[in-house]
C-alpha cells in the first residue's frame, strides 16, 4: 500500500502535537495507576488479580476503551474533509486503504502506549520480589490491544461518514457502548423464535467481545479461534471505512 509509512508517521505525529492525546494519557495513566494499587488492596495483595481488573475485568477499563478511540479518531477523517485537507491527500499518490490503514495504525499505536503502563507496574513489582503471571500479563495486553483495534476501526469508519468531529465521536461511542451490552441483552428479547434463530447464528456467543477477551487473553491463554474473531471484525470495518473513503474520492 503506497504512502502507508507516510500517513502512519503524519498521524502519530499529529497525535502526539495537539493536547487531547496528552490529555486522554494522562487520564488513563491516573486512573490505571490509582486503580492497580486499589484492585492490589482489595485483592488481598494477588498480582495476577490485580493485572486480569486493569486489563479487561474492571468497568473502567470497558469505559476507557468505549470512550478513547473514538476521541483519537474523530478528526482523522471528518475534520480533514471539513477543512478541505482531505480533498488534497486524496489526490495524492497514496491509495485509500493506505490513508485508512495508516491511520488506523496510529490510532492503535497510542493505544499500545496507554496499555503498556501495566508492564511499569509488574517490572515494579517484580523489582519488589513479587513476580506476576507473565503470561496472563502479556495476553492481557494482547487482547486490550484488540479489543483497541477492534473499537479503532469503527471511530474510524464513522469518522469517514461525517464532516463533524463531535458528531462522529458521539456515533462511535454509541456503537462501542452496543457491541459490548448487545450480547447481555439477548436474554430480554421477548420472542422465543428469534431468540433461536440467533441462537443458530452463534449469537451472542459469536459476538461478545468481553466474553472473547475474558475466557482466553486474560487467562494467558492464546486461542486461534478468540484472535480471529477480533481480526475478523476489525477488518471488517476497515473495508467499510475504505469504501466510504471511496466513495468520498468520487462525490
Amino acid at each position: 500500500m503506497s504512502g502507508l509509512l507516510a500517513i502512519y508517521r503524519r498521524e502519530v505525529a499529529g497525535l502526539f502535537v495537539g493536547p487531547l492525546a496528552w490529555a486522554l494519557l494522562f487520564i488513563a495513566l491516573f486512573l490505571n495507576g490509582y486503580l492497580f494499587v486499589f484492585y492490589l488492596g482489595t485483592s488481598n495483595g494477588d498480582v495476577d488479580v490485580a493485572v486480569r481488573w486493569a486489563l479487561g475485568e474492571s468497568w473502567v477499563f470497558w469505559a476507557l476503551l468505549i470512550l478513547f478511540p473514538p476521541l483519537l479518531t474523530m478528526r482523522m477523517i471528518s475534520e480533514e474533509a471539513r477543512s478541505g485537507i482531505l480533498e488534497f491527500l486524496l489526490t495524492a499518490p497514496v491509495t485509500d486503504a493506505a490513508v485508512i490503514a495508516g491511520k488506523f495504525l496510529a490510532a492503535t499505536t497510542f493505544m499500545a502506549i496507554l496499555w503498556s503502563s501495566v508492564f511499569v507496574y509488574a517490572l515494579v513489582l517484580k523489582s519488589l520480589g513479587v513476580a506476576p503471571d507473565f503470561g496472563v500479563l502479556l495476553g492481557g495486553w494482547i487482547g486490550a490491544m484488540a479489543c483497541s483495534a477492534f473499537f479503532s476501526a469503527i471511530g474510524l469508519l464513522m469518522s469517514s461518514l461525517t464532516n463533524t468531529p463531535i458528531l462522529a465521536a458521539f456515533a462511535a461511542v454509541i456503537a462501542n457502548i452496543a457491541v459490548v451490552i448487545a450480547p447481555m441483552l439477548s436474554s430480554l428479547i421477548p420472542w422465543p423464535w428469534l431468540r433461536d434463530v440467533l441462537g443458530l447464528l452463534g449469537y451472542p456467543r459469536r459476538f461478545d467481545v468481553l466474553d472473547h477477551h475474558k475466557s482466553s487473553f486474560l487467562l494467558g491463554v492464546f486461542d486461534t479461534s478468540y484472535a480471529v474473531f477480533f481480526v475478523a471484525w476489525t477488518a471488517f470495518f476497515l473495508f467499510l471505512s475504505v469504501r466510504s473513503l471511496e466513495a468520498r474520492r468520487w462525490r
